[in-house]
């Protein structure tokens, strides 16, 4: 499977004839580059966050879904050439904006491996949103803190969880205008440094064999 990471919490996976792109932003907010690359499928964690939900400005024509209506309707639906799982989750409740809204975490598999995103939540997570991500084999994790789920509240999770492979998202980057998020070394101080691999690219190529032992972390750099 190939990732790329385009940027907050927006990723391209393509893998077994398939491709995915997640929580596509709008590039003026965040800072980031605008997404010109094409997906079969574009999920969004919400309808309504303008850093999480622009499936619009993704070219082409890919089946596009806000997981959140999976989070309320069965909980599982058929997306294009995937089978989408949901589940329903708030952003912070001290959210910048005042008003923590709704979103969703969505998991899937991809090219024999099941890959979950954890959408925008802002707060601990429930036994029940936990259970969600048990057999994760590569975890899209929000790793900078508030306005995003607290680091220890996160690192609960992967323990309780283990995926094999965690790939930091949403963290603070010299090109994101949001401020307030943390940088990654804030996340990396909770792993060995045996366990934490860096990129040094904004793509990376993930295998069975790759996710073998222990959990990992893979760093990614944005797309430039």
């Amino acid at each position: 499977m190939r990732i790329t990471w385009f940027g907050q919490a927006a990723f391209k996976l393509e893998g077994g004839g398939a491709s995915v792109i997640t929580d596509p932003y709008t590039p003026e907010e965040l800072g980031y580059a605008p997404i010109v690359e094409t997906a079969d499928v574009v999920l969004t964690s919400s309808a309504d966050d303008t850093a999480h939900c622009r499936s619009d400005l993704i070219p082409g024509d890919p089946v596009r879904v806000n997981a959140l209506d999976i989070a309320d309707g069965a909980g599982v639906a058929a997306v294009g050439p995937l089978m989408v799982r949901a589940v329903a989750a708030e952003e912070w409740e001290h959210h910048p904006s005042g008003v923590p809204d709704r979103c969703a975490m969505y998991r899937f598999a991809l090219d024999g491996l099941e890959v979950a995103h954890m959408g925008d939540v802002g707060n601990p997570l429930t036994e029940e949103q936990i259970a969600f991500f048990e057999g994760v084999d590569v975890l899209l994790a929000l790793a900078g803190g508030p306005p995003t789920i607290a680091l220890p509240d996160l690192m609960h999770v992967i323990h309780r969880t283990r995926p094999k492979l965690v790939v930091p998202m949403h963290f603070r980057t010299l090109r994101c205008r949001m401020t307030g998020m943390q940088w990654i070394e804030s996340f990396l101080r909770h792993w060995r440094d045996d366990r934490v691999d860096f990129a040094f690219d904004a793509t990376a190529e993930v295998t069975r064999a790759d996710l073998a032992g222990p959990p990992r972390v893979r760093v990614l750099d944005h797309l430039r």
